[in-house]
């Protein structure tokens, strides 16, 4: 085999992977393309769990507003179809028609940790549910959005795999538009009285009827406590839909009440530069939405944004996330 392989490819493979289920998912340099057969069967010779290797076509997020990607199968089967565990939750899904990427899996979990049981969190572009099943998991209400349908099938499914339907609350609205509702949606839920139902541990049947323990009934708040908004290519430019979704409101949040207002949690994209040019690019970009000048700094801070740098991306990219709390002339604007 090495015969045939070019100088640089002896030894590893020059190139990473993703990998979904037992599909690897490759996104090759053009130099690499006279070869991209070969490594794929090295990949699956070296990785017992790979059974399929694919090769993106295209630019996720450009050619598809749902992040899907075309692709060619390098090796083994076309079959798409997968289920990957992570935070403990299991997720089955067709790779081709939705949103994943196994690399955010310390994001999904930076960003849950954040959260409070009892909490009411609403996932603008929830994907198939990695930040909602695993908040679920934990007590956290989660009102979980995806515009694309195949998303919103996967992410019923997760929610009924993961056994968090009395957390989780799916919806398949455009995130523009879940925006300016999920706090009514949240506010009327919590006026109508809707609550989770916990039920205990199992106990053994021979104990007393009197002690074995009651179900647990968790009210929902009439308040949201998170926004995630995890579409990096375009999040930022959602966040005018902010104006106004507490107006006339006041009254549910601080200092009537111990509650504040919103965090939201805002993926996006800057180009590759030293810290304050990228976090000033942020800044400036989110400024344009909403109308008010944050600086870098603490998001639990008012008139400061956290922007933690989630990753590289590319040679001229980097992907970060942009954490504030929901400046109130925002959220008690008047409505439009």
């Amino acid at each position: 085999m090495r015969s045939i392989l070019p100088q640089e490819l002896h030894g590893e493979i020059p190139v990473g992977f993703n990998t979904a289920g037992h599909v690897a998912h490759l996104n090759l340099r053009s130099q690499y393309h006279p070869y991209k057969y070969i490594i794929a069967q090295v990949i699956i010779d070296k990785n017992p769990s790979i059974r399929t290797v694919i090769n993106k076509t295209d630019n996720v997020g450009t050619e598809s507003e749902f992040r899907t990607f075309a692709y060619e199968v390098l090796a083994g089967p076309d079959d798409m179809l997968v289920e990957v565990s992570e935070a403990g939750c299991v997720f089955k899904f067709d790779y081709s028609k939705v949103y994943w990427n196994t690399k955010l899996g310390t994001e999904h979990q930076r960003i849950t940790a954040l959260f409070k049981p009892g909490e009411v969190v609403a996932d603008v572009m929830a994907g198939i549910g990695p930040f909602a099943a695993p908040a679920g998991k934990k007590g956290v209400f989660v009102w979980a959005n995806d515009k694309n349908p195949e998303s919103y099938r996967y992410l019923e499914e997760a929610i009924r795999r993961n056994k968090v339907s009395e957390f989780v609350k799916p919806f398949n609205y455009d995130g523009h538009d879940f925006i300016k509702t999920a706090a009514d949606l949240v506010l009327e839920a919590s006026q109508r009285g809707d609550c989770a139902v916990v039920k205990p541990a199992k106990v053994p049947r021979s104990a007393p009827p009197e002690s074995r323990p009651r179900p647990v009934q968790v009210p929902v708040p009439p308040t949201i406590s998170h926004f995630v908004m995890n579409l990096p290519a375009s999040a930022l430019e959602f966040l005018h839909n902010y104006k106004g979704v507490y107006s006339g409101q006041e009254k549910l949040f601080a200092p009537h009440t111990g509650t504040r207002l919103p965090m939201v949690h805002a993926h996006c994209f800057a180009v590759k530069a030293d810290d304050a040019t990228a976090f000033n690019d942020i800044c400036q970009r989110i400024y344009n939405e909403v109308g008010v000048r944050l600086q870098p700094g603490d998001a639990d801070i008012d008139g400061q944004v956290t922007i933690h740098e989630v990753r590289d991306v590319a040679p001229a990219k980097r992907m970060f996330c942009a954490s504030f709390r929901l400046p109130p002339e925002v959220a008690f604007a008047p409505r439009k």
